[in-house]
């Protein structure tokens, strides 16, 4: 059975996260993709958070599975001409280089459309158009420039950043469905064309209900399903909201059995309307069905921070594990907060290819995220990163060159 994108060839000048994330992405889905590294150093990640000494880091594996590995050195005039070449023979080019880094390498976009006309330039930049478009951006600057942080954490806090690496993997991800449409585009047109996925767009899109809260409060002044009312003040920008669901069914995180040693023992609990009266008998509190203070959603809002008290009292009984096997039985929307650990050792996810076991020549056998996108007919199979410099010999010849002209170049140190 064939892959989803057989036949698309990606040039690879990613490094760190973003960009590794998107073309891993296009990798699993059967794109060839030739990474482009430095020689000698490669990808900056190889040692970055080393857990064996000499031995590509795990940051650098798990965000360059499936993919080849070239070392050219692209300030040589002979490696220039190899990395033309590449242009010529390849579909896409990513990159999440600093802002115009591509431009100072002489590959421009006229430059690359003289080359290949159908070739997409995808970029992944800290900022779009604008007066930070020349700033360098990491993870949480972009969470914070987007919006996140300052939603995130408690109302008496300061602003907090989440773990979910939604700045550099989230943009990734936006940054592969752009070139998947550009790719498609090109069917019709049989042009190429830039796609640019900018950090700070990338997050804000993924907190795109705290925008909408932020009209609903310039045009109300409170938004009553957030914890603050209906005893806190509200001021001009959407507040940090600690655990609530930020949406139209109340939710938030409450202490299971065994809490006081276990920092996971905690289950997310809504209080979804439709099953208010299944809740109040699971609880033990049955005349809350019907009692006018708590019977409808808008009698609860000012009266939620007492609610959840009181199913805490009830899951404080139950083990994380317990109290989902209980609510799931009468369709009480709940999940409970695993930890990595726990992830790593569910066997489901291991089923799934959520979850995967990868041997390393050097590392050995070792754990990462598989693809989370499932096509029936497309199946994924997660392969090892690449050694620095595994394929260049290989790619090399694919473009045309004799062993006697792969020779002489890395003489000369092209690459």
């Amino acid at each position: 059975m064939g892959k989803a994108l057989d036949g698309v060839r990606i040039l690879d000048f990613t490094h760190v996260q973003s960009g590794p994330t998107c073309t891993q992405l296009l990798a699993w889905f059967g794109a060839d993709v030739i990474k482009v590294e430095r020689a000698g150093a490669g990808d900056i990640t190889r040692e970055q958070l080393r857990d064996i000494p000499d031995v590509d880091s795990l940051y650098f594996t798990m965000l360059n599975h499936n993919k080849r590995s070239v070392t050219i050195d692209t300030k040589n005039p002979e490696g220039k001409q190899v990395l033309e070449a590449l242009i010529q023979k390849c579909d896409v080019l990513v990159e999440n280089f600093a802002p115009g880094a591509l431009d100072r390498m002489g590959f421009t976009w006229e430059r690359i459309q003289e080359l290949n006309p159908r070739m997409i330039v995808a970029s992944v930049k800290g900022f779009g158009p604008g007066p930070y478009e020349d700033c360098k951006v990491y993870e949480n600057v972009a969470q914070c420039a987007g919006g996140a942080a300052s939603t995130t954490g408690f109302d008496d806090g300061p602003p907090v950043v989440t773990g979910a690496q939604i700045g550099d993997s989230g943009t990734g991800l936006h940054l592969a469905l752009g070139i998947v449409t550009a790719l498609y585009q090109r069917t019709q047109t049989g042009r190429g064309q830039r796609v640019l996925a900018a950090m700070q767009d990338g997050v804000l899109n993924l907190c795109r209900v705290k925008l909408r809260d932020q009209q609903r409060l310039e045009r109300t002044g409170v938004m009553k399903e957030y914890p603050q009312y209906p005893n806190g003040k509200f001021g001009e920008a959407v507040p940090r909201a600690g655990n609530a669901s930020g949406g139209g069914q109340p939710g938030w995180i409450l202490k299971c059995k065994g809490w006081e040693t276990d920092p996971n023992a905690y289950i997310y609990f809504i209080t979804q309307a439709p099953v208010w009266a299944k809740i109040c008998n699971v609880i033990g509190k049955e005349e809350w069905a019907t009692d006018p203070d708590y019977a409808t959603p808008a009698a609860r809002l000012p009266r939620l921070k007492d609610i959840f008290a009181e199913i805490e009292r009830w899951t404080m009984t139950k083990t994380k594990f317990e109290a989902m096997q209980i609510l799931n039985k009468y369709d009480i929307p709940c999940g409970p907060i695993l930890s990595m650990k726990e992830i790593a050792e569910e066997p489901s996810l291991r089923q799934t290819g959520t979850i995967v076991e990868v041997d390393h020549p050097t590392r050995g056998k070792y754990l990462t995220v598989g693809n989370p996108i499932k096509l029936s007919d497309s199946p994924t199979e997660v392969k090892r990163s690449p050694l620095l410099g595994e394929h260049t010999d290989e790619v090399m010849a694919e473009l045309g060159y004799s062993p006697e002209q792969i020779s002489a170049l890395r003489t000369a140190g092209a690459i």
